[in-house]
């Protein structure tokens, strides 16, 4: 079932254990639970991993000797060992609650090929002859993958892997008819050749789950990250297996720049997530406002429009109050330079309630007419804000508004007093500027997400569920294709 570890294990990699204080546990910032339902999903296509484990497994070749009546010392050697015909009928898997994700590979039928030398005298012969074998062989598999934690990951530990043989048939080329001399041959290789197939082939599921774990580690790492913005997903203490589901805990701390960041203590209980769904991940607010902060600090929150661009966005203000002062600043004379700048001055702080998150800004706008004339104000504004996924699109829902305007300076010529203008600033940003800013927001973070691969998963019925102070992702899923034929074509 190893094709589980695309989404169970973020990072697999079996190394020094991890050290964790009675305090690690406190620093959780995401959280990812991956479900029974979702292990059956991503069991279907076991069998194409594992045929890559056996087909890649290098053999060493084979060599002993032994006693035989009436022959002597008899020498051999199994050389060029290869493995073909491969097919598996059906595999399992179970979690084994505070254990192990037990999985079972049924009926594993493969034929190895290669060159048999063997050697025997006595007093009166001498032979020394090489001919071509195959191996038929029937097995079953049973890989039981304790999760650990190495070098701050989550680690897998496949070394509880048993071969189960229930044939192993030996058939040399130009000898096809059974015979006494085939028979002594099979009897003592057998044994030996069964302990050898095990050792390898469980030593390749190993280094197959070490190609998978740096594999995943690329794609997780660059999935949270946009250029110098990164994600730190240090576990914080070691990953469960319960009946239902497992479960990692990772830190999720800000990594730009070499910024310090420290979270406050977690939050997070296993009883804040369910077993209904495939997949949860679990996002303390901390985790998102530090995200917003690295944004604002990489100057990614500024914006400029030109006069047709900020002529779309007021455009559909009809208030006859609002005419003179839109005209002034509307006028056309070119409308392919910058007419507006707005810009955030402090960081966006995130905080996230049942009704929503809750963004605070600070904002700088200036406009400038064609007459060189100037309107430059700041707003605090703080909205709510909701989020779905549908369609592979990001949607963003703002609500109940709250505009503040300050600072305001202005050389326009219209008649308005102060207080007219603050009233007019009010209505655009609350009514046409927010809108403005989440629809280019929507498509934006959508290609963002879409460029690290997100619109190749078949998502089903995603979740994005606001609570106090944290935020759970939930959703089913279909089998990630792309990421196993990506795995297989780049890693073997």
């Amino acid at each position: 079932m190893w094709p589980l570890l695309l989404l169970s294990l973020y990072f697999l990699r079996i190394s020094s254990a991890c050290e964790f204080t009675p305090s690690s546990s406190q620093e959780t910032g995401i959280v990812c639970r991956v479900t029974k339902p979702a292990a059956l999903v991503l069991n279907e296509k076991t069998s194409e991993v594992i045929q890559a484990a056996f087909r890649h497994a290098s053999f060493p070749n084979i060599t002993g000797e032994k006693s035989v009546k009436i022959l002597g010392k008899v020498t051999y050697g199994l050389t060029n060992i290869q493995v073909s015909n491969l097919s598996i009928e059906n595999s399992e898997v179970e979690l084994k609650e505070d254990d192990a994700v037990e999985i079972m590979i049924k009926n594993v039928s493969a034929s190895f090929s290669g060159t048999l030398n063997y050697g025997y005298s006595t007093w009166f012969v001498k032979v020394e002859q090489a001919v071509d074998f195959e191996i038929f062989s029937s097995t079953d598999l049973q890989v039981n993958t304790k999760l650990t934690c190495g070098n701050n990951r989550v680690a897998a530990d496949t070394s509880d892997c048993y071969l189960t043989f229930h044939k192993l048939l030996l058939h040399l080329h130009g000898n096809k008819q059974p015979s006494w001399f085939k028979q002594i041959f099979t009897d003592f290789i057998s044994f030996t050749l069964k302990l050898v197939l095990k050792s390898q082939i469980c030593k390749e599921i190993n280094y197959v789950a070490n190609l998978l774990a740096d594999f995943i580690q690329d794609k997780a790492e660059n999935f949270l990250s946009n250029g110098d913005i990164g994600v730190n997903i240090d576990v914080t203490s070691f990953p469960v297996i319960k009946e239902n589901y497992m479960e990692s805990y990772h830190k999720g701390f800000l990594a730009y720049k070499n910024l310090p960041v420290s979270y406050n203590a977690s939050t997070f209980s296993p009883s804040l997530l369910t077993s209904n769904r495939m997949l949860y991940f679990w996002f303390s607010e901390q985790v998102l406002d530090s995200l917003v902060l690295a944004y604002f600090l990489d100057h990614h929150l500024e914006l400029n429009l030109t006069r047709a661009e900020l002529k779309d966005i007021l455009q559909d203000d009809k208030s006859e109050s609002h005419q003179e002062i839109l005209q002034e600043i509307l006028e056309e004379q070119s409308t392919d330079h910058t007419a507006a700048k707005v810009w955030s001055l402090t960081a966006p702080r995130i905080k996230i309630t049942p009704r929503g998150t809750v963004v605070t800004s600070s904002v700088a706008v200036q406009i400038k007419t064609c007459s060189s004339a100037e309107l430059y104000f700041e707003t605090e504004t703080v909205t709510h804000m909701k989020a779905s996924y549908t369609d592979k699109k990001l949607m963003l829902h703002p609500s109940d508004p709250l505009v503040y305007i300050k600072n305001m300076r202005s050389s326009l010529s219209v008649s308005l007093n102060k207080e007219q203008m603050i009233q007019f600033l009010q209505t655009v940003v609350s009514e046409f500027g927010i809108p403005a800013v989440v629809k280019r927001l929507e498509p934006a973070l959508t290609t963002l997400m879409n460029s690290k691969g997100l619109k190749l998963f078949e998502i089903i019925n995603p979740e994005i569920i606001p609570y106090e102070g944290y935020l759970v992702v939930q959703l089913d899923f279909g089998f990630p294709h792309h990421l196993l034929v990506d795995f297989l074509k780049k890693t073997l």
